[in-house]
């Protein structure tokens, strides 16, 4: 590694053993020095980027990492930034955290800078789920939200995500001019010293504001009544959903709900589970085992923040499968839409939700009701901003992403775990109605709407040198515009970067109406799409498969998934070899 870089490095960190940075920091910062270059360069080699998420990294020392300075700083230019914005009204801001360590602290930090510069803050008086965040920002008419959470990385992380007036997470011109107000600014300019008179603590009655409008959404009251003896495992991993999740299922209606105690202690190490994120099913270990033992009809399991929601369902006594976030998906969306046209509530003008890279049978399941579905680019942030461009006179029903995020009702403009369980519950009592289990009816939907099958992979590259190598693999796939892949042509290819979709077979080219995105998408021949890009919130390329075939009947889906698995498989070599 060049040595004039590392120099700088070490001159960058020299920086925060002055005045302005505490003991315990610069006692920190001189071990790197001294003892761990490679730590050294990874805490300092740049600084911790203000996306539209906000901040999310490591917890140390460090400008590339999520500390009281880094935490700091992003509230200075966030107050500053509502200062110039405000036109004389009074900004208001509204900030919640999550089970992991230090995010009291941080929200804490966040508070006292935006209160020392005049701000009224609406401070949780303890942990909380995103989407009552989500609430509470329109609720209280906020000028922004702030939520301290890594959702579901691993402990070592946290991340400071930031909410618009409208509840969603902020986009594009806010995003880019925060960080501006950020830039401009160093550790000097960050008022520490907040005013108490300026912060309220919040609580009960949010909660009970937000589970009012959750209760709104049940469309099957009688049906659960007659099966109101369902028998639900619920785990919130050590999260926040430990305090309304429990609260929303009784409001519905479901009595027959168990825990898992030993995941029910607060505890940021999520010390039960390898990793806090419900996608991977080890996190489903402790909650099947409690599940055999009472002969649960379905598990579900929320992340740290709560603000996703995994399903588990009964294929047979002892037996259950961990879906993943498309089938959970289809299922709710099935639901919905097939009960609200047996209640008669379709009206016309209704609309869903999906990212680009979420289940194509949703397309077909709303066509099928004639409901238009929206595709936008991944990130819940923009089917938040669907709701919010389209207005009154156009009904949101749901949005859905491929990693377990879900969004039902406009009360919450991001993805909401505590209304997914409710619903989840729902619509294995409107199964049971039909004598169905949800793993019954997840087959019927593939026999109705075609089998569609996906996977997600991912290669894991941290530090500096694997960011080189993440760009060299988009550069090489941005390369690869024709040809085959595993055997089959490329049909179109979609490059979210340079905004353009090309279409192989007839030579033709239009532009992407999408916002610019680092993304690469496949079509092929066989209906197979294949999706790349690097993650915006950890060291990893990730690869989304999906292909389709038909399902003549419930005896006919192993085979069926064996094939398609099979086609997967020869997609996940094939691409991965370009690189």
């Amino acid at each position: 590694m060049d040595q004039n870089f590392i120099l700088n490095i070490e001159n960058k960190a020299k920086q925060w053993l002055g005045a302005d940075y505490d003991r315990q920091t610069q006692n920190r910062v001189r071990l790197l020095i001294q003892k761990d270059s490679k730590l050294l360069i990874d805490a300092f080699y740049k600084d911790l980027e203000f996306g539209t998420g906000g901040l999310r990294g490591k917890m140390d020392v460090g400008t590339n990492r999520m500390n009281k300075y880094t935490v700091g700083l992003a509230s200075q230019g966030l107050a500053n930034y509502l200062k110039k914005i405000s036109k004389g009204k009074k900004a208001k801001v509204a900030i919640a955290y999550d089970t992991r360590k230090n995010s009291r602290f941080f929200a804490e930090i966040s508070a006292a800078v935006l209160s020392a510069n005049g701000i009224k803050v609406y401070l949780f008086e303890d942990f909380r789920p995103l989407p009552e965040l989500s609430f509470a920002v329109r609720y209280l008419k906020c000028s922004c939200g702030i939520i301290i959470t890594a959702s579901h990385n691993p402990k070592e992380y946290n991340g400071y995500k930031v909410f618009w007036d409208d509840g969603g997470q902020i986009i594009s011109p806010h995003d880019k001019k925060i960080t501006g107000e950020i830039q401009k600014i160093s550790i000097a300019d960050v008022h520490f010293d907040g005013n108490r008179r300026m912060i309220e603590i919040i609580g009960s009655r949010m909660d009970r504001e937000y589970l009012k409008n959750v209760k709104s959404l049940s469309l099957s009251k009688e049906i659960i009544k007659k099966h109101s003896d369902l028998k639900i495992v619920y785990s919130p991993i050590h999260g926040t959903g430990l305090h309304l999740v429990p609260k929303a299922l009784d409001l519905y209606g479901f009595k027959n709900v168990f825990s898992v105690p030993e995941q029910e202690i607060t505890d940021g190490n999520f010390s039960t589970v390898k990793s806090p994120n419900p996608e991977e099913v080890s996190t489903f270990k402790a909650a099947i085992r409690k599940a055999r033992e009472v002969d649960a009809d379905i598990i579900i399991v929320t992340d740290p923040d709560a603000d996703r929601a995994a399903l588990a369902v009964k294929k047979n006594k002892g037996r259950y499968v961990v879906l993943n976030g498309n089938q959970a998906a289809t299922i709710l969306i099935y639901y919905l839409l097939n009960r609200m046209s047996e209640i008669k509530c379709l009206q016309g003008g209704e609309y869903i939700v999906k990212t680009i890279v979420t289940t194509e049978i949703l397309q077909r399941i709303a066509r099928a009701h004639s409901v238009k579905c929206h595709d936008v680019l991944i990130g819940f942030k923009w089917i938040g901003d669907v709701i919010k461009r389209s207005g009154p006179a156009k009904k949101f029903l749901a949005g859905a992403e491929e990693s377990i995020g879900f969004l039902a009702g406009d009360f919450v403009r991001d993805k909401d775990g505590v209304v997914t369980c409710a619903l989840f519950a729902e619509a294995a009592a409107w199964a049971a109605s039909k004598n169905k289990t949800l793993y019954d009816l997840l087959i019927d939907i593939y026999v109705e709407h075609g089998f569609y099958k996906t996977r997600m992979f991912y290669i894991v590259k941290e530090g500096l040198t694997g960011e080189q190598e993440i760009k060299n693999m988009m550069t090489a796939y941005r390369n690869m515009s024709s040809g085959t892949i595993a055997g089959a042509g490329i049909v179109a290819v979609n490059d979210y970067s340079l905004k353009k979709s090309k279409n192989l077979v007839v030579n033709t080219e239009k532009k992407i109406s999408l916002p610019q995105s680092n993304i690469i998408q496949y079509f092929l021949d066989d209906y197979s799409k294949i999706t790349v890009r690097p993650s915006g919130t950890e060291p990893k390329i990730k690869y989304y498969f999906e292909v389709a075939g038909d399902l003549q009947n419930a005896k006919s889906f192993k085979k069926a998934d064996q094939l398609l698995s099979e086609r997967i498989d020869r997609l996940q070599n094939a691409i991965i070899n370009v690189a």
